[in-house]
């Protein structure tokens, strides 16, 4: 394991919110946050606990989190860059970490209060966890997909380094282009 159980989790939860955007991963799918029900299910989905409005104007909260989540990624190569970014996103949360235990996850940090806005704590909870990426010296986990046609973002949490590509079917779709190639 990398890292801890709550920085895992809250990794891929905001990769997760950042490949929801319009076009995101090559998709034109459009926005996969585009409604309540879609945040609801996001939250459901992701095992967010506490505060949970899910009205229009929690959800275009929970959509502009995305490009500043996103920066984070693309700036993954610049450390300083990254620290910039991430303190940023830890002033404007008013980050507040403290200790708690619940759900059998044994102590672990909550950064707001449960009954801070969803989008704020989506907001905190990673740049958190980027906190804990970028004392570990491990920036180069957080990656866009390789695929030329795709932008999304993924956390690679493999022992080796070795993941390239999102969960979108990019690393399936090229490796079959690349064997149909070699077949012709």
């Amino acid at each position: 394991m990398v890292f801890t159980h709550d920085t895992d989790v809250a990794l891929q939860t905001a990769a997760a919110l950042v490949n929801t955007a319009e076009g995101a991963g090559g998709q034109d799918d459009g926005d996969a946050l585009s409604t309540p029900e879609q945040l609801r299910d996001f939250y459901v989905g992701w095992g967010w606990t506490g505060r949970f409005d899910g009205d229009a104007a929690e959800l275009e909260q929970a959509q502009a989190l995305r490009p500043r989540l996103r920066a984070v990624w693309q700036a993954a190569d610049d450390p300083v860059a990254t620290v910039a970014l991430v303190n940023d996103l830890l002033r404007t949360g008013d980050a507040l970490p403290q200790l708690v235990d619940h759900d059998d996850y044994g102590w672990h940090i909550h950064a707001t209060q449960t009954d801070a806005p969803f989008a704020r704590r989506m907001q905190v909870e990673a740049a958190m966890a980027f906190v804990d990426v970028v004392r570990a010296g491990e920036l180069s986990r957080l990656r866009v997909c390789a695929a030329d046609d795709c932008d999304a973002v993924l956390v690679d949490l493999s022992r080796n380094r070795s993941r390239r590509y999102c969960d979108g079917g990019c690393g399936n779709r090229l490796a079959a282009a690349a064997y149909r190639s070699r077949r012709a």
